[in-house]
């Protein structure tokens, strides 16, 4: 009787680590907190920094593409724009559509959640209580004849007469805004919102800031994107031909 009892008592036992064991074995569901689907991440921090951070920089700004931690882009595109943008992209530059319904990888909800993140996070809508904000997008066809004019006064004295290059009033290099491979990269919405924004690691400069002639003009960016635009070639990056 005392050797059934020992023999039951191992075998139950056995059978106790062996579940212990099962249940925490590497592999074994409960042994590791659970990893979140890609489409289960829904905090902007994350998808930010998993999907904008490597163009716009980890904190928005001083990367590739346009700045993005800019209160007057924010207040010139709006979160509606943005939202737009993310998900369908921009064709024939280097911004993707992320919208799985545009052959991305992010939900409608995910891509919602980054464009009200990328507002409420950089936009400061208080800042422009009383301005009249320029439209996003032209409302009137430039002419480059007239755009030349425009860049002459207003902008050559950072960015040079022909725009190949300058000095900005804080000492900082202006690069050249008609390289051919710079305007293969970049569209035309986005030369005008850089025109209208600037770039807030530059220092603070937008349409206003065009002094001491005046501030540009709706007229005055459509015609200066024609002229930048009228410098693209065919096929930038290829060889010059010899003559």
């Amino acid at each position: 009787m005392k050797t059934r009892s020992l023999i039951l008592c191992a075998v139950t036992a056995v059978a106790v680590l062996a579940t212990a064991g099962c249940r925490n074995a590497p592999g074994k569901p409960g042994s590791e907190p659970e990893i979140p689907r890609p489409e289960q991440v829904v905090d902007f921090p994350t998808l930010y920094a998993e999907n904008c951070a490597a163009c716009h920089g980890v904190h928005g700004q001083n990367g590739a593409a346009i700045s993005l931690a800019n209160p007057v882009y924010i207040a010139i595109a709006g979160a509606a724009n943005i939202q737009h943008i993310t998900a369908v992209g921009v064709v024939h530059t280097a911004m993707p559509p992320f919208a799985q319904s545009s052959g991305g990888m992010l939900t409608d909800q995910q891509i919602a959640i980054l464009a009200q993140g990328i507002a409420t996070t950089w936009g400061k809508p208080a800042s422009f209580a009383g301005v009249t904000i320029p439209a996003y997008a032209s409302t009137t066809p430039g002419d480059a004849t007239r755009g030349q004019l425009a860049f002459t006064n207003l902008c050559a004295r950072c960015h040079g007469a022909n725009a190949t290059g300058g000095k900005a009033d804080n000492g900082s290099a202006t690069g050249s805004l008609v390289d051919p491979a710079y305007l293969a990269l970049i569209s035309d919405q986005g030369l005008r919102s850089t025109i209208l924004a600037g770039q807030t690691e530059k220092g603070p400069h937008d349409w206003r800031s065009y002094t001491p002639v005046h501030p540009m003009t709706d007229q005055d960016v459509a015609d200066v994107v024609a002229w930048l635009t009228s410098h693209r070639v065919a096929n930038p990056g290829q060889p010059y031909q010899s003559h």
